[in-house]
Formats: C-alpha cells, sequence, structure tokens
C-alpha cells in the first residue's frame, strides 16, 4: 500500500491521495456536521481497500458499524466518482457481553444480520497500571487507597507475575497489615464494584492483540461505556493501546534481526480524541497515545485523531500531524489551534484556506511531508455512513 484516495483538488480537478507507506499522524476536524467522521470513514475503506494493515477504529459514538452496508443513498454520487457501493467486513469489539451491553438480544441479532460480526473483548486485570486502577477509582498513587492499592499489586505481580485477576488483588489488600480498616474497606468495594462492570477476564489471560481481524475493519465501541473523567473508556484504550504498542515493538524487532517475517503495520483511529488527549488535563490513556505519535513510526504504527475542538487536543499530539484534513470551523480557538501549525511552504496561513470552505465535504488538506496544501472535495463512501454525516 503506497496511497490512500481520499477525493479531487478543487483547484486542479487531480485526485487527491494521502501517503501511506510509512507511519502517520493525521487529524481530522471540523465543526459538528462538517464531515469530519465521514472523512475518517474515508480514510478506513481506503486502508481496508489496500488490505495489508489492520485497521482499530474507536468509535465513542456508536455510528461506524453501519460500515456494515453499501451505501445506497448516496449511489449516484458513488457511481459518479467511478465506484460502486458495497459493505465491509465490519467486526465490533464489545467490552463485555454484547447482549447486555446493547440492551437486548434482538438488538444484537438485527446488527448481525445486517452484516456486523461482534466479539467480545476481555480487559486483563493485570495489564492495569496502579495509575489505571487510580485514576478509575478517583484518587491517586499518593493517597491512603492508593497506596494500599500499588502495594497490593506489586505483591499479585510478585506472586502471580503476569496472570492475576481482580480476586487476588482483593486478597492482597484485605491482607496488608499496614493499611487501615476503612482504607482496605473503601477499596475492596471498588475492586468489587470493577468486578461488576463485566469488561474484565475472570478465567485466563487474554491475548487482546488477538482479537483484532486483518481481514476486517475492527471497531471498538466505546459508546455502550460510560464516559466522563473517571469513566472506563479511557482505562480501555490505554491498556489496548499499551499492549499494541508492545507488541508490534517486539515484532518490528523481530523483523529486523530476521527472526520472523514482517508483520502488518496498524493504524489506529479515534473519533471524539479530545475525549482522550485532552488539552490541559490527564485523562486514561493520554501518556500512552502521546508516546504513539511521539515513537510510533519505527514499529509501524498510525494514528488518526478525529475532533470537532481541534482546541481541546493536547499540543503535543497536535505538533506531531504530518497529515491534515480540516474541515469548516467557526470558533476562533480551534482556528488558532489549527494556525499554529502553518508552516513555511504555504502560501497562506491555514485559517485563510478554511475560510474558503464553500459547503460540506469541502476539507483543507495538508501534507507536511510533501510541503503540500490544497482544498478538496472529499469523495463519497462507499459504505453507509453511520449518524448524521452523509
Amino acid at each position: 500500500m503506497s496511497r490512500l484516495f481520499i477525493g479531487r483538488s478543487l483547484d486542479t480537478e487531480d485526485d487527491v491521495y494521502v501517503d501511506a507507506s510509512k507511519s502517520r499522524v493525521v487529524l481530522i476536524c471540523g465543526k459538528r456536521g462538517s464531515g469530519k467522521s465521514y472523512t475518517m470513514g474515508v480514510i478506513v475503506e481506503e486502508l481496508h481497500r489496500a488490505a495489508d494493515v489492520i485497521i482499530l477504529v474507536v468509535d465513542p459514538m456508536g455510528i461506524f458499524h453501519t460500515m456494515s452496508l453499501p451505501n445506497t443513498e448516496q449511489e449516484k454520487a458513488v457511481w459518479d466518482w467511478g465506484d460502486s457501493p458495497r459493505d465491509l467486513p465490519t467486526k465490533v469489539l464489545v467490552p463485555g457481553d454484547p447482549v447486555e451491553r446493547y440492551g437486548g438480544f434482538d438488538i444484537v441479532q438485527e446488527m448481525e444480520r445486517r452484516g456486523v460480526d461482534f466479539r467480545s473483548l476481555a480487559i486483563n486485570p493485570a495489564d492495569v497500571s496502579p495509575e489505571g486502577w487510580c485514576d478509575s477509582f478517583g484518587t491517586t498513587i499518593n493517597e491512603p487507597m492508593g497506596i494500599a492499592l500499588t502495594k497490593a499489586i506489586h505483591r499479585c505481580r510478585r506472586k502471580h507475575g503476569e496472570v492475576y485477576f481482580i480476586a487476588e488483588i482483593i486478597g492482597e489488600v484485605e491482607a496488608d497489615p499496614r493499611a487501615n480498616e476503612r482504607t482496605v474497606d473503601a477499596l475492596v468495594n471498588r475492586l468489587e464494584m470493577a468486578e461488576q462492570w463485566g469488561m474484565f477476564a475472570t478465567d485466563r489471560y487474554h491475548e487482546l492483540s488477538e482479537v483484532l481481524d486483518p481481514r476486517s475493519i475492527n471497531i471498538l465501541d466505546l459508546s455502550i461505556i460510560d464516559s466522563g473523567r473517571y469513566g472506563r473508556r479511557g482505562l480501555i484504550l490505554s491498556v489496548l493501546c499499551r499492549d499494541l504498542f508492545r507488541k508490534r515493538s517486539v515484532a518490528r524487532r523481530r523483523e529486523e534481526l530476521g527472526l520472523a517475517p514482517e508483520k502488518q503495520k496498524l493504524w489506529l483511529l479515534i473519533d471524539e480524541a479530545h475525549q482522550f488527549v485532552p488539552t490541559g488535563k490527564s485523562a486514561l490513556g493520554k501518556e500512552e497515545l502521546i508516546r504513539w505519535v511521539k515513537e510510533g513510526r519505527q514499529p509501524g504504527l498510525s494514528l488518526v485523531v478525529v475532533s470537532q475542538q481541534p482546541s481541546a487536543i493536547d499540543g503535543e499530539v497536535l505538533s506531531q500531524c504530518d497529515v491534515i484534513l480540516s474541515h469548516a470551523l467557526t470558533t476562533r480557538d480551534d482556528k488558532t489551534a489549527l494556525n499554529r501549525l502553518t508552516k513555511d511552504y504555504m502560501k497562506n496561513e491555514i485559517k485563510t484556506y478554511i475560510n474558503q470552505i464553500a459547503r460540506t465535504g469541502q476539507a483543507v488538506f495538508v501534507d507536511d511531508d510533501a510541503e503540500n496544501i490544497d482544498m478538496v472535495q472529499i469523495r463519497p463512501r462507499v459504505s453507509k455512513p453511520g449518524g448524521s454525516e452523509s
């Protein structure tokens, strides 16, 4: 794979591509209803067409499962662009039991009838760091509850290695002679509550990377998980990103030493990315994603972040983006945040191009590697768009 076809230049009518022969960090942004999630779907379709990368879509809105259906609503436009509507193999990863998460067997059955393939995702308690547990429980590693929890996890690792469960953590908390009764009770209550979340492994260690299907569009549906500062979405993403980064780094090292054939590269695409890498504050998963954009090139890890608020995305992530696709923006803060990425090779500031966007589906395209900026009409999707962006 070398190029992803995303649309046509409004100036020259030439086809416009994203060079994907190496790892990329892509920002897609725009105000609500401008087409940003639609454009993310175009990138996903192109990656699947290439068939030599693993695709993982993080979906906090629950809108990408519709890629299992053809885009019949825009059939004429798709044909006009030289393509045809079609369904794509779609695998939805569900943290826990799909029937329980979606609220009924009939809902799951209907989605399966529409081509969605469900796979349950179980998080290994042993993969959650002490900081991750503390953030999920609204404490820190320097408070009594955090100190007791950290000590319990360290003892679990010494006794059980990389395979232990919440029950083992509870046992170590209760056996701590230095933790007072109130701290122990509070921590045990929270750990027992976490067991009821229904997303942690209880019987065996689950290789998270093995749930990804290289032939399908893998969609991690976080819309069915509570959001918020102490929600579980960030916890799931942080564990998954850390595991994928480690596995891909080891695989790359083996490839370079001739110990294994080259594996497929991985593209991680995150909608509503400001939830996970917010500017000016901490969040579960933020540290892992910043490492992904700074160090992911060598192990073959690419990232696409999508947001209606580029000003709400941490500057360490924005500064690493070498591809920008910006739809219409109206707030001053968002235009300013994007305008800071203006480079010397551009004839005008980025905000000048954004102000030229005339309608939905048009975007400013910046490719920093090619030192190019252009106004682009995004091509129509071949699979059915979810939500309201069609």
